[in-house]
């Protein structure tokens, strides 16, 4: 589907799954801070920060399709994509969340968050692609789902810095890393 603001927010996505699966990785790179709060929190402002500045390029290439009225168009490669992607993202985010909880690390939750958000755009092309076929006249149901998508992470993200913010300044001179 080109000119899809539920895909270019997939796209956009799968960038951030990729930067924020990384984040984790450092997260426990390092043995010797595996139990580190103070890397866990950094981790999780650093994630904060890119899921405000993703959620604001989703949100204007949404807002931007819908100003200029720019209906979807549908490409059959799409629908595979979008459904592999989907289920992949689906079950990566219930392993990350399990082992989130089992580690007790908000960092891989926040990431599993982050794949789940990566499952509900590859569904949501699906779904606004096939309304679109069937309906033309909603064709501001793709860049409708791109606005919300976008303002969920948002939102996550002003929470995570909100909530991380202050717990690495408190942690920042107890733990010294190398």
């Amino acid at each position: 589907m080109r000119h899809s603001a539920s895909a270019f927010g997939f796209a956009f996505d799968a960038t951030l799954d990729v930067m924020s699966s990384a984040i984790v990785l450092w997260r426990y790179s390092n043995a010797a801070a595996v139990h580190s709060a103070h890397r866990e929190y950094i981790a999780c402002v650093i994630l904060g920060v890119v899921f405000i500045l993703s959620s604001l390029c989703i949100m204007g290439k949404a807002i931007h399709d819908l100003a200029t009225k720019m209906p979807p168009q549908v490409d059959d490669f799409l629908y595979s994509v979008s459904i592999v992607s989907g289920l992949s993202c689906a079950v990566l985010s219930v392993a990350k969340f399990i082992l989130g909880k089992k580690l007790t690390s908000r960092a891989l939750i926040t990431d599993g968050f982050n794949s789940l958000v990566g499952a509900v755009m590859g569904f949501s092309i699906l779904i606004s692609a096939e309304v679109f076929k069937q309906h033309p006249d909603v064709w501001f149901l793709d860049g409708t789902i791109g606005v919300l998508i976008g303002l969920i992470i948002l939102a996550y993200g002003v929470k995570l810095l909100k909530d991380m913010v202050p717990l690495v300044r408190q942690t920042r001179n107890y733990e010294r890393f190398e």
